[in-house]
């Protein structure tokens, strides 16, 4: 058995289709066809049930590949701790982003730490909360900006960034002008605009106004929160948007942003594996990440 097998063995089961597996591994279709073969030959059980357009999984596939990541993942931490223990000067470091986050966060880290560690290449994978806990949990991100709460309980994290959440309102509420800050149990009749589903900020949407003894009327969705504000500064509903997010007073379709009574906040924060060793680049990453927040304050 060859580590290249079982990474052959995890292509296959990710795109069900040897031909699309055969492309993304840079390699001919009978070649991966002939070594997983030999491979189920040597383990002496089928990996995969092939059928006219697909292959799915057998019960010992399963476990293969579930043990193969493990393995796989595994190998890459012991090449990276024995780069950093070479103090070889490069490295490769993936770090997730939620898209929102990311757009506003890494344009003040990213040039900061490239002219620190010109040698790391930083690869940004840009998903939802839900897909970004899971590629970090298995260890396809080395770590991930998120937003508090987490789901998976393998995830270990540490704070960089705690703002405030506003109240984004179309420039003719009704509440625009009042005086004094918003209390959310009077939102309960309002008509919400809000992320999709699987967005960490949905969540904490919907969490503050259950807090507050209702459950929001999400009248539209979007995946993009420059969208929700469009949407909210078009007269469609309203919605809370992080501070850091907000849109400059008086530009094109910009609502009118009021303060909400406790002064709700939002917990930014970087996530790893529990147990993961973070290599390096990771920590210099975050070092550069806390310090860069500290340096702006909170917006």
């Amino acid at each position: 058995m060859e580590l290249r097998q079982l990474n052959y063995v995890l292509q296959i089961a990710a795109e069900k289709n040897f031909s699309r597996a055969a492309d993304k591994l840079h390699i001919a279709q009978p070649s991966l066809s002939q070594q997983l073969s030999k491979l189920e030959q040597e383990l002496g059980v089928l990996l995969f049930r092939r059928t006219t357009n697909s292959v799915e999984l057998t019960q010992a596939g399963h476990v293969f590949v579930e043990k193969s990541q493990s393995i796989l993942d595994a190998v890459e931490q012991l090449k990276q701790e024995m780069d950093d223990m070479a103090q070889m000067r490069r490295g490769r470091l993936v770090v997730g982003t939620l898209p929102i986050t990311g757009s506003h966060v890494l344009p003040l880290v990213l040039p900061e730490f490239g002219a620190k560690y010109p040698q790391i290449e930083v690869v940004l994978v840009e998903e939802t909360t839900a897909k970004l806990e899971q590629l970090t949990a298995s260890g396809g991100t080395d770590i991930s900006l998120l937003s508090l709460p987490l789901i998976d309980n393998s995830l270990a994290w540490q704070p960089f960034l705690e703002e405030e959440i506003c109240l984004a309102v179309p420039p003719s509420h009704p509440l625009v002008g009042r005086s004094g800050s918003i209390d959310i149990g009077e939102l309960a009749n309002e008509p919400f605009i809000g992320l999709k589903r699987g967005q960490g900020f949905r969540q904490i949407t919907v969490e503050l106004c259950q807090q507050s003894g209702f459950t929001p009327s999400i009248v539209f969705e979007s995946s993009n929160i420059e969208t929700v504000q469009s949407l909210v500064a078009g007269g469609m509903g309203i919605a809370f948007v992080p501070q850091m997010l907000t849109r400059s007073r008086g530009s094109d379709m910009s609502p009118a942003y009021l303060p909400l009574a406790n002064k709700p906040t939002r917990q930014l924060v970087v996530a790893s594996r529990k147990g993961r060793y973070l290599s390096k680049a990771a920590e210099a990453f975050i070092a550069t990440l806390n310090s860069t927040m500290k340096n702006i304050g909170s917006p």
